[in-house]
């Protein structure tokens, strides 16, 4: 009796299939070492080995019980193993990411966008903040007055304009971050693109099931990245730190470009089929489904 937990391994005699080790010998028929295997036995398995009394085990010492489904973005299989390594022992070979068949947007492009929509923002905002900003300028004049004579004259107490100045501030980052949210937030939802990723041929894709993104998932992904900027009045210096991190992650998750928001909403930024350029075309998704692994 073999110590071998029961489970489905790769056949020592045909790597190219795999069965159901029951402990003691080889049940049922042999299926395609790249399937999926069901949970538990084949149904219906009946002793498909020699007797057991001659039936050698499988060399396996690292069982997969039970064998895990291909995380999507990879291909199922394992390679060839080296001769110090012990036969059975699983190596997934992970495919270049493609999610819905579609070529991820490079770091550059993804950057150049994004300041095309910060500038187109920051226009729209200043628009917006008129008002805003008229009363923030006739606060501020005594401020500046006051604080011109404070050199010379420490008794001075700080005129009372200088709260309205500040309530204007605070004033003018919620308009930013609402126009912000106006500006992206229904775009990407029904088209997954703002003017800068029209404008360099990327688009938002989600990495579910489904390609496209609705209002939550696109609210979810403007939300991570832009919510600090109601908050600039308070501390500009550690909310903005926070945004430019969030967009510099493309470059360390060199896998798949990935911002933090794009892991919280599930989403990745893709290139836009183009004619003329063959690899930017749609191929057929990976094995293991549509999407691709945001790990």
């Amino acid at each position: 009796m073999s110590s071998l937990a029961p489970g489905w391994y790769p056949d020592p005699a045909d790597r190219s299939v795999q069965r159901w080790w029951d402990g003691e010998g080889w049940l049922g028929d042999p299926i395609p070492a790249t399937a999926v295997p069901p949970q538990g036995p084949p149904k219906g398995a009946v002793l498909a080995a020699p007797p057991r009394v001659q039936e050698k085990p499988p060399v396996a010492p690292t069982p997969v019980q039970p064998w895990p489904a291909p995380r999507p973005g990879t291909i199922p299989g394992y390679a060839t193993p080296a001769p110090s390594q012990p036969v059975g022992q699983l190596h997934y070979m992970e495919a270049h990411p493609r999610p819905h068949g579609l070529m991820l947007a490079s770091p550059g492009s993804r950057f150049a966008a994004r300041m095309v929509d910060v500038v187109v923002v920051l226009v729209l905002a200043a628009l917006a903040n008129v008002w805003f900003a008229v009363e923030f300028w006739r606060a501020m004049q005594p401020v500046f007055s006051w604080a011109v004579a404070y050199g010379t004259n420490r008794d001075l107490p700080v005129p009372a304009s200088a709260e309205r100045a500040n309530e204007m501030l605070i004033a003018m980052t919620v308009v930013l971050a609402a126009v912000w949210f106006a500006y992206e937030v229904p775009a990407t939802s029904n088209s997954g693109q703002t003017l800068g990723k029209r404008l360099f041929g990327i688009r938002v894709v989600g990495l579910g099931p489904e390609e496209g993104l609705g209002f939550g998932q696109s609210f979810r992904r403007w939300f991570r990245l832009g919510w600090p900027t109601a908050f600039w009045a308070a501390c500009f210096g550690l909310t903005a730190l926070f945004q430019i991190f969030d967009c510099l992650f493309i470059v360390i998750d060199q896998r798949m470009h990935l911002a933090l928001h794009d892991r919280v909403a599930l989403t990745a930024v893709v290139q836009v089929p183009r004619a003329g350029r063959p690899e930017t075309q749609r191929t057929a998704p990976p094995a293991g489904g549509p999407h691709a692994d945001p790990r």
